[in-house]
């Protein structure tokens, strides 16, 4: 049985028709205790095969690929663009329900390689020359969560010292539990050195990350 529908393919489609580069899609699976690999990997294999602009590409979680990428849980997704690029974006979990749209989205970013930030927030963001892990609990049905990833992943687009992950809180549970998740969005970071709850803008998250600096 497929995962998206035929009026999920039509709406992919027509959005689809404006990519500029081609698209990657990496997926780590493992046959050990992962609740939703195959079905995220159905749904990413259906996702490819709308586009010709999209290639699908199938890993495991143990090997050298994953290991390169900083991949150490299953089910994962990176998105890669044309050249190659590492920006530091992940899905950890299905990206369904709402997520979905957020992979949509990543998948238009990286494409067109286009993100709209003005010249004094892009200065504030310049300035994190320290590493940054920031990880984005979620669940599909949280209609509020997209932003929280979104504003994430955009960071880590600008700035190669950020890393930005989306975590399926239910699929994880032992994260969410060391984490403290008891609702979501929560964007956790740098191993909580610092949290944020809710959808918060960018400019918030940013004054979050540089408090941290030494």
């Amino acid at each position: 049985m497929k995962i998206l529908s035929d009026d999920d393919v039509k709406v992919v489609k027509e959005r689809f028709e404006s990519l500029d580069k081609d698209i990657k899609i990496k997926y780590f699976s493992s046959d050990k205790d992962c609740q939703y690999c195959t079905e995220t990997e159905q749904l990413l294999t259906e996702l490819s095969d709308i586009s010709d602009k999209i290639s699908f590409h199938k890993f495991d979680v143990d090997s050298d690929e994953a290991k390169n990428f900083g991949v150490d849980k299953a089910p994962a997704t990176i998105i890669e663009n044309a050249d190659g690029s590492d920006f530091g974006i992940k899905f950890y979990g299905i990206p369904s329900g709402y997520e979905f749209s957020t992979l949509m989205e990543t998948i238009d970013l990286l494409s067109s390689d286009k993100l709209e930030i003005d010249e004094k927030l892009m200065n504030k963001i310049s300035e994190v020359d320290y590493d940054v892990d920031l990880q984005v609990f979620v669940t599909p049905t949280c209609p509020y969560c997209p932003q929280g990833v979104l504003t994430a992943f955009a960071l880590a687009y600008k700035n190669k010292n950020i890393k930005a992950s989306m975590v399926e809180a239910t699929e994880f549970p032992e994260l969410s539990k060391k984490y403290g998740v008891m609702g979501v969005p929560r964007t956790v970071i740098n191993d909580n050195a610092s949290s944020i709850e809710g959808a918060a803008p960018l400019p918030m998250v940013l004054d979050k990350i540089l408090e941290l600096r030494q």
